[in-house]
């Protein structure tokens, strides 16, 4: 879900060189704290086309990332939390937890490395969360990530529930 006036992601910087800095994430949390959908990206990369994709998500909790995959592209990816904490979630096919981890930044488990044919989402544990990926590019909407019918549409009631039941079994870590 996206709101037509408030954007998904930010527009990456122009620079060939670019260094990473606070203020880049402290202007990418004002916006997640706005964002309808709790969270914004901070692409790193230029455009879509790019072969590589790098980028900050910053995210607040409450925020659903919709259970998926990305066999269609055959992408592997990596996420690091170099801010607050997540738990992550892997599922079979058929929607079943098949594990889940919480990965804070600064402590023995601070990210996470993944094939393509793994589903997999994540809950935010704690305000101002900011995570960096890598995966492959180019990124096409209609195949960078293959959902499941289990898993609810990002805007629904459903979403909202389906957060909440994964909050409940992260407490259970």
């Amino acid at each position: 879900m996206s709101t037509p006036n408030f954007p998904k992601a930010i527009t990456p910087p122009e620079t060939s060189v670019t260094y990473l800095s606070e203020s880049m994430i402290n202007n990418a949390l004002k916006l997640s704290k706005e964002s309808p959908r709790k969270r914004i990206i901070y692409p790193l990369h230029k455009t879509n086309e790019n072969t590589l994709h790098r980028m900050f998500n910053v995210l607040q909790p409450k925020t659903y990332i919709r259970p998926h995959n990305h066999v269609s592209d055959n992408k592997s990816e990596s996420i690091v939390v170099l801010k607050g904490a997540i738990c992550f979630i892997t599922y079979n096919s058929t929607g079943d937890v098949l594990t889940y981890q919480n990965i804070k930044a600064g402590t023995e488990i601070f990210g996470v490395d993944l094939e393509p044919d793994t589903i997999h989402s994540f809950v935010v544990l704690e305000e101002d969360t900011v995570i960096y990926e890598a995966k492959p590019g180019p990124y096409v909407l209609s195949s960078d990530k293959d959902f499941f019918t289990w898993a609810p549409d990002e805007g629904t009631p459903e979403a909202l529930k389906f957060v909440e039941q994964m909050e409940e079994l992260t407490q259970n870590k």
